[in-house]
């Protein structure tokens, strides 16, 4: 049950802090879809995810003007395409009828085209990824995720090496529209199977047949209850932890009423602080609230490191079912104070990624001059994911490496992917590095059986 108080409250968040249900992403399964013949498969995913997510939009939309909680995002997310199309080799095929799919749902994107290769790549799978720039650059609504390592595998630097050039291929043949290709792809270390948010959203193998994870939002939230905390660096946790769990009520709420109007098992609750470019809905403006002249000073990452403990905290104990990434995102592109603390040159791209040891995700919507190397790409690639493999956490890497632009220029992406300056990084070349491929082993910790 709801308090009068909390109902009275809940509406402040929503009309005054920018709290919103980001997305409700409906997870189905297409094991049940895979056929030797590429037309029938095809069929069968058409058939299945529209008798599931046909009225998905609406039923998102209802939701949010009977309970007055903004719903931004309506998503789908399936089986990793590369699993659903290894028998009848109908990669390209199945990308056209989701892409269809979408269109014919309305709804924003649909996650899956995937693969897991963190130990090794088939010859099918590598054939898989090289797919992925004609997949993501001729469809608007498709994201691609690729998880190349796992704390228990090690990294998998072949496939390093070749999401390198990949990334390269999707700039190039989006170079017309700011290589917003690159926007919907993202390179995993430990990927989660029950992510609700783009672009690395896919329904893992341990996942329900149909499932609805709900990503809940509101940095804008979480500021406005620190301008009202005066006292230590632990009132200031304990601040973040009581207001994420009133963010969480929100979302289980959803989440819920979603589920069974779809007809689907209850997933988790993601408790992400996902920040948009509008004023007021930033993490940035929260670790700056908390005592930084700006984001990226000396400090920040240990201010990150508190939000991002105190928010999962606050998350559990309002849902037992809190899961995917939950924490907070830094992605530079979507967030306002973000973009300005880069403009400004108080954030480094070097910063950020020490940031990305203790948030949610990683580097994340990051561009970078168009002429930087594959090579380069993957060195950033390995970087990070190594982060993610050492310290046993979901890593990602989402950089975009901007056609015919430099340090100093903007990309403009639209929507909740925002305005991108373009952020100078460190060319010296690791090509001897990633061109000797093979395998890093997972790291001593990882044998715990």
């Amino acid at each position: 049950m709801y308090s009068s108080n909390e109902i009275i409250e809940t509406i402040n968040m929503i009309s005054q802090q920018h709290l919103d249900v980001r997305t409700i992403t409906l997870g189905i399964s297409l094991f049940d879809c895979i056929t030797d013949s590429k037309q029938r498969t095809c069929d069968k995913i058409y058939d299945k995810i529209m008798s599931k997510a046909r009225n998905l939009v609406k039923i998102g939309n209802d939701i949010s003007s009977e309970l007055g909680i903004p719903i931004v995002n309506k998503r789908i997310s399936v089986t990793p395409i590369s699993l659903v199309s290894a028998v009848s080799k109908g990669h390209l095929e199945i990308i056209r009828t989701l892409d269809k799919i979408a269109d014919e749902t309305g709804i924003d994107f649909l996650g899956g085209y995937s693969a897991l290769v963190h130990k090794a790549m088939t010859p099918y799978e590598r054939e898989f990824l090289l797919s992925i720039p004609e997949a993501l650059s001729t469809t608007n609504k498709i994201c691609s995720s690729i998880n190349v390592a796992t704390s228990k595998a090690g990294i998998n630097m072949d496939a390093v090496a070749l999401m390198g050039k990949i990334v390269k291929e999707c700039a190039y043949l989006t170079k017309d529209k700011d290589s917003i290709a690159c926007a919907k792809l993202v390179v995993f270390a430990n990927a989660v199977e029950d992510n609700p948010f783009m672009a690395g959203a896919f329904l893992g193998a341990g996942e329900d047949d149909t499932v609805v994870n709900v990503g809940v939002s509101g940095p804008g939230v979480v500021k406005t209850a620190l301008e009202k905390c005066n006292g230590d660096l632990t009132d200031v946790a304990e601040c973040i932890k009581q207001t994420a769990f009133k963010i969480t009520r929100v979302g289980q709420l959803v989440a819920r009423e979603a589920s069974k109007r779809l007809n689907a098992s209850c997933g988790i609750v993601d408790l992400s602080l996902a920040p948009t470019p509008v004023i007021g809905d930033s993490v940035a403006h929260i670790l700056e609230e908390i005592g930084l002249q700006s984001v990226g000073a000396h400090g920040t990452t240990a201010c990150l490191a508190m939000l991002n403990d105190a928010v999962k905290k606050g998350g559990i104990m309002a849902c037992s079912n809190v899961g995917g990434l939950s924490g907070a995102f830094i992605p530079v592109s979507e967030d306002a104070g973000m973009i300005k603390a880069t403009q400004i040159g108080a954030l480094s791209f070097d910063k950020l990624e020490a940031m990305t040891a203790v948030c949610s995700v990683g580097l994340d919507m990051i561009a970078i001059p168009g002429d930087t190397t594959a090579d380069v790409i993957s060195g950033i690639i390995a970087d990070e994911i190594a982060i993610g493999v050492v310290n046993t956490k979901t890593t990602a890497v989402r950089v975009i490496p901007v056609y015919g632009k430099k340090a100093g220029d903007t990309a403009e992406f639209g929507g909740l992917l925002g305005t991108a300056p373009i952020m100078n990084i460190n060319t010296y070349s690791p090509s001897k590095f990633i061109s000797r491929g093979g395998r890093i082993p997972a790291p001593l910790h990882s044998n715990k059986n």
